[in-house]
């Protein structure tokens, strides 16, 4: 997939990465700099990224002087009516807190918006070190929505967040609440 150009400020840019191995090596560096992903979390990420050729997953690079700092891998979910994960999200910790994951998110959730997608869907670890990332997800919009206890490990729960994407704040869906009118 050839780099496109998602967003640019001054040092700052955002683009869509194909699986060259140029940024095999550097998505390995930021994701174990991260000290938050297991050695199996960090092989099944970088066999995602080996994987890209197949079209299932996508990846968008965050770039500070062309460095790649953070990156994102989604993909849609099989079997629903525009429904997309969002399967990886890693920002080197030189970079958090300046952006860089922000931006990435926002070039995910505009390659989606482009395409008419209506949901994202992000799965999380509710581990303690996984607390400034579930904060990071509420603080762009997302609800967690379920949590799934003990599923990665024991005290280890899996905690869903999902983001509409519609251009309409409101659901398509009726509100389940009685009426006051009723």
């Amino acid at each position: 997939m050839p780099l496109g150009e998602l967003e640019e400020e001054e040092w700052h840019k955002v683009l869509v990465i194909g699986a060259e191995k140029l940024f095999i090596e550097r998505l390995r560096e930021i994701l174990d700099a991260t000290a938050v992903f297991r050695p199996t979390e960090v092989s099944v990420a970088l066999e995602l990224f080996d994987d890209a050729h197949s079209g299932d997953y996508e990846f968008v690079g965050g770039f500070e002087n062309d460095d790649l700092v953070a990156y994102a891998c989604f993909g849609a979910t099989p079997g629903t009516d525009r429904t997309f994960d969002l399967y990886w999200i890693a920002v080197h910790p030189a970079a958090q807190g300046h952006g860089a994951g922000s931006r990435v998110l926002a070039g995910v959730e505009q390659q989606l918006r482009a395409r008419g997608a209506r949901l994202l869907v992000v799965e999380t670890s509710s581990r303690v070190e996984y607390a400034p990332t579930r904060r990071f997800y509420t603080g762009r919009g997302y609800r967690e929505v379920a949590r799934m206890r003990n599923f990665y490990a024991p005290c280890d729960d899996r905690v869903i967040y999902t983001k509409s994407l519609l251009p309409s704040p409101r659901s398509s869906y009726p509100d389940p609440s009685p009426s006051r009118h009723e």
